[in-house]
């Protein structure tokens, strides 16, 4: 999608008008508390927490820290996502959580279940019992550390099959195939990423960390027409890619499926909005990464988020 597609897109937009502090962080993780005071324990039972978490700089947060934080910067809600443990016990543990803290926020956070798919129907069982309890959707999976493939369907299947029925999205790790290594950056490709949309059309996707690259291939056109249910988040931008990413990606798909997401605590909030409106984005199109695209996704009306953020980091 060229400049002046991206213009016409904005200017015919079905969106009503909507106010510019509508701000979604469709990428945050925090953990109980009992994870974030036995964090050597937790890295005990868990190898790829144990990498992820192995430096004590790598912040372990609450959601009433997450909470600090969005108020801080003005955001209204955020999508509360659940860690990819191996074991399915720890993921019901997480679920127990992020299900009593949507109930205590319901208008700040749409929570996403924590999933060990390789459990089977188990995790079919675990899903259900999630969104029946009000979460939102799953993810984000972590197929890296959690043991399987993406595109391992006897896994995949079950729990594609069951978010399709009922109508919620799913948040995938995808990794970028060149560039640097990081804890966590695993091995997830794009190539799985796209045979995943392909194979379950009717399954709202969303590929973090830019889907590992994924979007620049929709200017194949057979690629972009299976990828047409398929959303991108932004987490962790700043240690991927330049920030014009967001532009480029704009021209080649529209600005419909692309959400604005941090990976807090990795990255704060404040500094990564200044950076994403310093690009001078056609207004409407910047609205909809900040937060239409990501409040649709969870609540087709827009019902949700239902408050705003209270203020603006300096």
């Amino acid at each position: 999608m060229s400049s002046q597609s991206i213009a016409t897109w904005a200017a015919v937009t079905w969106w009503p008008a909507t106010p510019s502090d509508l701000i979604v962080d469709a990428h945050v993780h925090a953990f109980p508390p009992e994870v974030v005071a036995r964090r050597e324990y937790f890295r005990s039972l868990d190898p790829h927490f144990a990498v992820l978490y192995a430096s004590p700089r790598a912040r372990l947060v609450t959601a009433e820290e997450v909470l600090a934080a969005m108020d801080r910067s003005g955001i209204a809600g955020a999508f509360l996502l659940g860690f990819g443990w191996s074991d399915p016990a720890l993921c019901r543990m997480h679920n127990d959580y992020l299900i009593d803290v949507q109930a205590r926020y319901p208008d700040r956070f749409a929570g996403f279940a924590a999933l060990q798919p390789r459990a089977g129907a188990a995790a079919v069982a675990e899903l259900n019992r999630a969104l029946a309890a009000g979460l939102r959707g799953a993810g984000e999976l972590m197929p890296h550390g959690q043991g399987y493939r993406l595109d391992d369907w006897t896994v995949l299947d079950p729990i594609a099959e069951a978010l399709i029925a009922h109508d919620r999205p799913l948040v995938v790790h995808v990794s970028e195939p060149v560039g640097h290594s990081y804890p966590g950056k695993g091995d997830v490709s794009p190539a799985a990423a796209w045979q995943l949309a392909r194979r379950h059309p009717s399954l709202r996707l969303v590929l973090a960390h830019w889907g590992g690259g994924l979007p620049f291939y929709e200017l194949m056109p057979e690629v972009a027409a299976d990828l047409a249910n398929t959303y991108y988040d932004s987490a962790a931008t700043t240690f991927l890619y330049r920030f014009e990413i967001f532009r480029i990606v704009a021209e080649i798909r529209g600005g419909e499926r692309l959400l604005f997401g941090t990976d807090f605590p990795l990255l704060r909030p404040g500094p990564f909005l200044r950076r994403l409106r310093a690009l001078d984005l056609p207004p409407p199109v910047l609205r909809a990464i900040l937060g239409e695209n990501a409040a649709r996704l969870v609540s087709g009306d827009r019902s949700w988020p239902r408050m705003r953020g209270a203020a603006q980091e300096g």
